[in-house]
């Protein structure tokens, strides 16, 4: 079977089982502050099993892509090593909310593998929980027993809490797990060692292919456990060891999910693959991270140095950097690839081929700048290497090399591997160390101390009245104490809520929780977490019970509401001077600002922002009603024109907001006619990446005051030229003469280098048979440097350079110090150590290069002093 009959078996068996097949939902998670992608099929279903949803299905299946770089099973450093472990993953899973248990998921999966797929019972191996007394719980039977209905008891094997005890996370649902492994090895090797034996031993043909989860707790802060309400099951089943076992195959990459990958790198390098080790493993993460890089950016995650952008930039150099160094690639080339990743991929995920032209651009930038760095990062290396060997070195300092990797991208291992060619090596531990302590900044600067939940009122689902009403009575259903960068709040639930919370670019809504009494209590922000509004307070009211007012601050909602609306007018705008391309990537929604980030491959001119003025000005006039329709079946939507955005996860109905002929999926909060919305001006247009730009504009009150400031800047700008009725003829006057005196100025400038230059090779002084130039106080110091290096140009003798001067401008001492380069190798003078230590005279510091440093301070009464100690160091007194 191929890999696509594989993935449309899977859902085509658990449809026959009664389950709703559904999308996979975005690789990128946004809603989540827990996650940045999604590792696990189960992520998009968190909010069902944490309770803050309703089960529209209670059994689902599907097949979702995934992204893991780091924790139990994986390693970025790793993939591409070995024959099964990846970045970007795709997970067939099935769930069952609060329907089905055990004994159809064991018996299903066991069908599904032994008679759909007709894999060999014979070389399946099963793992149950063998229980943990300390925690009170016994060794998982009921799977062992169903499970003997199918396996001999002796391929029924008891694994650990590590191995069998699935967790979300420190707290929430968790239970007992079932791992069905496969030992793919030959019947020769089967012979000799029983496969028994190798089970999660990390052999690479004995291996896990699918995790059956049996949710039945909840762990709760204290550690302790209690019964969930509605059990659940979750399996997840790693699509390309399936494929690996259904194909004959012994890796992963030798399947055709990853062939056609492969060759394409090998033609296009014409390097043969299995022919070398590390050619083989450049291809095979070439391979693998061309997937995880696509399918980032077409659910609108693009490279960046902050977060999930960072993650992404560091896999697509990864991927640079192997081709760099053992495919021989000094150019960009991945994003050439990418028409087969779409013919291998892109029937099951079509954003791949809608997102096309903007991963190319985005892949090809990326490459191009990433190769410039890592050019810049080896002649750092190279310098590093030689300042080793003078010093009599061999082992580089472990800071220096995490430098590289962190700043330029460099792995240890290409360190290591440039350093043994110059005879040196490299300091693992203090690399680790610095490792080390950036995790830590980075677990510290993140880490969230919560609490457990605290019910004060029965409760699960939550009513959102915010798009009605901006107050309503309600109560709290349950909170939390949060403590996080040694500040301390609380996450409160309530029962009916105006706030809206953050999502989709909208920020969160600010207010008052008001007490019976008329105590206010304030809400600092509103976040939406698992699907769930979590309104954040500093403090708690003194009586939790009973019924409170709630209050959004209605000037703020009417400002984010202002700016929300002009988004989608924008939008439209953009569509129709630019072209019906751009798509929105992002958007960033407030009380103060909006920002909107679109596709599109060139700036934006100054004339068509413009014209996207005029038409967003005109609609605003228009006063044109919102139209809002609520819980619109998806497919009708669509039907209404409604733009659906890729990177977005959308249920089976949606709501629409509609201003005239632009028509959007949109969950935000909006004006009710664009005549509120004032005016919109436009304050800046940036490049963001490769083939995306980013606007950002102002409404209502805030674009009246960002005019005024123009315009009062304009008036101050017209009192400096008194006020004259021709301003721009002044200003182009006045930078004309400008320029002709700035030209008179270097003329003379020039004039004093080359008469000083001139004197100082007329005088003649030598020491020691070095020639010395002695230059106190009388010359500016902004020309020394250039007299210093014209005299190094002329020069063929050994010579040393010292300028003791004083800036005009500050009065404040300086010193330049000069050394012919062959003092600098004969006699083994620094003149950046030697003028570091004469600054001490000045109060000053400073420093350079061996042959060239300069030193600025304070007191200008040391220059004679600092001068003594250098001639003194150097013995150059006469």
């Amino acid at each position: 079977m191929t890999s696509k009959e594989i993935r449309e078996s899977y859902k085509s068996f658990f449809q026959s089982k009664g389950h709703t097949i559904v999308p996979s939902a975005p690789m990128v998670v946004k809603g989540d502050p827990t996650l940045m992608f999604t590792n696990a099929g189960m992520n998009q279903f968190k909010d069902i099993i944490l309770g803050n949803a309703e089960i529209k299905h209670s059994r689902v299946a599907d097949s979702q892509k995934c992204l893991r770089v780091s924790g139990k099973h994986n390693d970025l450093e790793e993939v591409g090593h070995d024959t099964y472990h990846h970045t970007m993953f795709e997970m067939l899973g099935n769930w069952s909310f609060g329907d089905y248990f055990k004994h159809e998921a064991i018996d299903w999966a066991w069908e599904y593998l032994t008679e759909v797929l007709h894999l060999s019972p014979e070389r399946l191996y099963v793992t149950v929980f063998e229980g943990a007394p300390a925690e009170g719980l016994e060794r998982d039977d009921e799977a062992a027993a169903i499970w003997a209905k199918h396996l001999p008891a002796e391929r029924i094997i008891n694994g650990n809490k590590h191995d069998n005890f699935w967790e979300m996370g420190d707290q929430g649902p968790c239970g007992p797990c079932s791992e069905i492994h496969i030992d793919i090895r030959s019947d020769e090797e089967r012979k000799a060692v029983d496969g028994l034996t190798l089970v999660n031993q990390s052999h690479p043909q004995v291996i896990e292919i699918w995790n059956l989860v049996f949710m039945q707790y909840n762990r709760k802060a204290d550690g302790s456990l209690e019964p969930l309400p509605k059990r659940v099951i979750d399996t997840g089943m790693g699509f390309e060891r399936l494929c690996m076992a259904m194909q004959g195959k012994t890796s992963n990459y030798d399947t055709d999910i990853f062939t056609p990958m492969i060759q394409a790198i090998a033609t296009l390098t014409g390097i043969e693959y299995g022919a070398d080790q590390k050619s083989d493993v450049a291809m095979r993460v070439i391979a693998d991270h061309i997937r995880t890089i696509a399918f980032a950016i077409t659910d609108g995650q693009l490279p960046s140095n902050a977060k999930a952008g960072y993650v992404i930039r560091r896999i697509l150099r990864r991927a640079v950097r192997y081709g760099y160094t053992f495919l021989g690639r000094r150019e960009a080339f991945m994003y050439s690839l990418l028409p087969v990743l779409i013919e291998t991929m892109g029937d099951a995920y079509p954003e791949l081929i809608a997102g096309r032209e903007l991963i190319a651009k985005v892949m090809r930038e990326e490459e191009e700048s990433f190769l410039r760095t890592l050019e810049t990062g080896i002649r750092l290396l190279d310098k590093q290497i030689e300042e080793a060997k003078k010093a009599g070195k061999t082992v580089l300092d472990g800071h220096d090399a995490f430098v590289l990797y962190d700043t330029y991208g460099f792995p240890l291992d290409l360190t290591a591997l440039i350093l043994t060619e110059q005879g040196l090596s490299v300091d693992e531990a203090g690399f680790d160390k610095a490792m080390q302590e950036q995790k830590e900044r980075a677990r510290n600067a993140a880490a969230i101390d919560a609490g457990d939940w605290q019910v004060v009122n029965d409760g699960s689902a939550v009513r959102f009245v915010g798009y009605d009403t901006l107050e309503c009575t309600t109560e709290i259903l349950r909170y939390r104490e949060v403590k996080q960068k040694n500040a301390t709040f609380y996450q409160v639930v309530l029962s009916e809520t105006p706030f809206y919370a953050e999502m989709g670019g909208q920020v969160g809504d600010k207010g008052f929780l008001i007490a019976a009494d008329g105590t206010k209590y304030e809400v600092f922000d509103t976040k939406r977490e698992n699907n769930l509004a979590i309104h954040l307070m500093k403090k708690l009211p003194a009586t939790l019970e009973g019924d409170f007012r709630a209050v959004v601050d209605e000037e703020r909602r009417h400002r984010i509401e202002a700016n929300h609306s002009a988004t989608h007018l924008l939008h439209e705008a953009l569509r129709e001077v630019l072209g019906s391309h751009v798509e929105q990537k992002g958007s960033f929604v407030s009380d103060e600002v909006l920002r909107f980030d679109f596709a599109h491959f060139a700036k934006v001119e100054p004339e068509q922002l413009r014209a996207v003025e005029r038409i967003v000005a005109a609609r605003i006039r228009a006063c044109i009603p919102l139209q809002e329709y609520r819980e619109v079946p998806i497919d009708e939507a669509r039907e209404m024109g409604a733009m659906a955005l890729f990177g977005e996860k959308y249920g089976d109905h949606v709501r629409v907001i509609r201003f005239g002929s632009s028509t959007e999926f949109c969950g935000g909060t909006h004006v009710a006619s664009t005549g509120v919305i004032g005016t919109l001006r436009i304050t800046s247009e940036s490049s963001v990446a490769a083939g995306v730009r980013r606007i950002e504009a102002v409404t209502g009150a805030a674009a009246e005051n960002y005019l005024y400031e123009q315009a009062d800047m304009i008036d101050a700008i017209r009192q400096l030229f008194n006020n004259s009725p021709q301003l721009m003829t002044a200003i182009r006057k006045t930078l004309e003469e400008n320029a002709e005196l700035g030209k008179q100025v270097g003329e003379y400038i020039r004039e004093q280098i080359a008469k000083k230059k001139r004197q100082l090779l007329e005088k003649r002084v030598e020491v020691g048979g070095v020639r010395l130039f002695l230059v106190e106080k009388e010359v500016p110091a902004e020309i020394i440097k250039d007299i210093a290096f014209q005299i190094a140009g002329e020069l063929h003798e050994p010579f040393v350079f010292i300028a003791a001067c004083v800036e005009p401008s500050s009065s404040k001492p300086s010193l330049t110090l000069m050394i012919s380069k062959d003092l600098v190798e004969s006699r083994g003078w620094n003149a950046s150590q030697l003028l570091r230590a004469a600054a001490k005279h000045i109060q000053g510091g400073g420093g350079g290069q061996p042959h060239f440093a300069t030193a600025g301070g304070k007191n200008v009464d040391g220059l004679n002093a600092a001068v003594e100690e250098l001639l003194t160091a150097m013995e150059l007194k006469a």
